[in-house]
């Protein structure tokens, strides 16, 4: 029986994982993670930690990423919806700077899979959500960097239409050609 439907995004290592639902009038079940599902699918990852953030609408996180000890992560969100994105920061890949958008909520239960590797950020489209990940990776502050959401050099599709809310550490980040990156 297959457990999950797993795709390519337009970043092939980025994947999009659609669960298989089970549903009846008690509600529903599903398998979020399943280390034996996934490897045949080609996402062998060993988990350390699991995040759990609540953002209102219009609320913009990221593109984060660490120098050191880049975390892969496993993203879903439990409540509303979120635009979520990844971007190849990896010098050398035939595509570096190029990027992958994905509607994720709590009705579509997809996830998405950004490896080490890849920036990653989201924004909020409902009026609020919860957004769970997994990490590969232990959060190593001292480490972590991000990228400046709007960057044109990018050209994220964002689905603005007013000023997002950001933190300071993301309104004041650098543009991917002044990032700080592993050789």
């Amino acid at each position: 029986m297959e457990r999950f439907k797993v795709s390519a995004t337009a970043l092939p290592e980025v994947k999009l994982i659609e669960p298989k639902v089970f549903g009846d009038a008690r509600g529903f079940f599903y398998e979020s993670w399943n280390a034996r599902e996934f490897a045949a699918a080609g996402i062998d990852a060993n988990f350390v930690q699991d995040n759990h953030s609540r953002s209102g609408k219009g609320v913009l996180r990221g593109l984060h990423y660490q120098l050191k000890s880049p975390q892969g992560k496993l993203v879903r969100v439990i409540a509303g919806s979120v635009f979520d994105v990844a971007v190849d920061i990896r010098r050398g890949s035939p595509n570096f700077g190029k990027w992958a958008g994905i509607e994720l909520s709590a009705e579509n239960r997809r996830m998405l899979w950004v490896p080490p590797g890849f920036a990653h950020g989201f924004l909020v489209l409902s009026e609020s959500c919860e957004f769970l990940y997994k990490a590969t990776d232990y959060y190593a502050p001292q480490f972590e960097r991000a990228i400046l959401w709007s960057d044109t050099a990018l050209a994220i599709a964002w689905p603005v239409v007013a000023a997002p809310i950001l933190s300071d550490k993301d309104a004041s980040a650098p543009h991917l050609q002044d990032a700080e990156l592993d050789p």
